[in-house]
């Protein structure tokens, strides 16, 4: 019976990790892959990491791992398959063996909804990205698109159209799913321009992004956009599949849980982008995976 079991091996997890070793608790740490970081280990460069300026996303995720090995926690490589209440505690079914915990620290993330086109995984990191607030610095006075027509995507084009030359935000009906307050906020930009009716239909370059190749629904007319960088904000699948009949979750699928972490199920905490939550960001991962064991701390003993 451990004291704790963090499931994850992104910041979140490897953030619980260390904290989790450096209380004192007989804790494991479960990855499905061999291979930790998360999604930073995707992203090209990380600029907005305190006192790691310029970093790149691989090597960042491997000082996190790291650090989490040099404190000593036990970890597995296996797939969580079920996570069910077992007395005051809890079983975590894998396929590598189950285990027991007094506690339970999610941290399985989320995943970008990705277009699924030619170029768009090739160029990950070169152009193509899944999050404005992360990489827009490195596009200033550059002209970029965004793919998509949410809150998300209007809120990232506004965001862009304060540093990029020009934004082009693609969305393949002909009116906006965002709030009419950001649309209204949007149209006031005059770098941006609307591609309604539109679909990107290929992502184009050799060592980075060159273009993208955009169709129109209604015309079948193709264009080709020159472009630094290719924003996609077409939603974010949060990893909470081993909760949604336990905890309770919002209308997107994130876990509902405070700055503490706790879900209102007991023993059971979250931590990183599965929390519901304004910002999701390397740096707000690896403070839930503090503060979500420090919440097991305080409930265990």
């Amino acid at each position: 019976m451990y004291d704790c079991i963090i499931i994850g091996g992104g910041p979140a997890g490897l953030s619980a990790s260390v904290y989790a070793m450096r209380a004192g608790l007989n804790a494991l740490l479960i990855e499905g892959t061999p291979i930790y970081g998360g999604q930073v280990l995707s992203t090209y460069e990380v600029d907005n990491y305190l006192g790691y300026p310029g970093i790149s996303g691989m090597e960042l995720g491997d000082k996190f791992a790291d650090h989490a090995d040099k404190s000593g926690i036990e970890k597995v490589t296996a797939m969580v398959n079920c996570l069910t209440k077992s007395g005051n505690g809890w079983k975590v079914e894998t396929d590598n063996g189950n285990y027991e915990a007094k506690a339970v620290i999610l941290a399985t993330g989320a995943t970008h909804a990705h277009l699924g086109v030619p170029g768009e995984e090739e160029l990950a990191g070169m152009g193509v990205s899944y999050c404005a607030t992360c990489d827009g610095a490195f596009f200033k006075n550059a002209d970029v698109c965004v793919i998509g027509g949410s809150d998300v995507a209007v809120e990232d084009a506004i965001y862009l159209a304060r540093t990029c030359a020009k934004v082009y935000l693609i969305h393949r009906r002909d009116t906006l799913r965002a709030a009419n307050s950001l649309v209204e906020d949007l149209r006031k930009c005059p770098n941006v321009e609307f591609l309604w009716d539109s679909e990107v239909k290929a992502i184009n370059g050799e060592d980075g992004l060159e273009s993208v190749t955009v169709v129109n629904k209604k015309t079948g007319e193709a264009r080709i956009l020159p472009v630094a960088g290719a924003f996609v904000a077409v939603g974010i699948r949060p990893g909470t599949e081993l909760i949604e009949d336990l905890a309770e979750l919002d209308a997107g699928g994130y876990a509902v849980a405070g700055e503490d972490c706790r879900t209102n199920v007991k023993g059971l905490y979250v931590a990183g982008d599965i929390r519901k939550k304004p910002l999701r960001q390397i740096i707000t991962a690896v403070a839930d995976g503090a503060n979500a064991v420090t919440s097991v701390q305080e409930d265990i003993r």
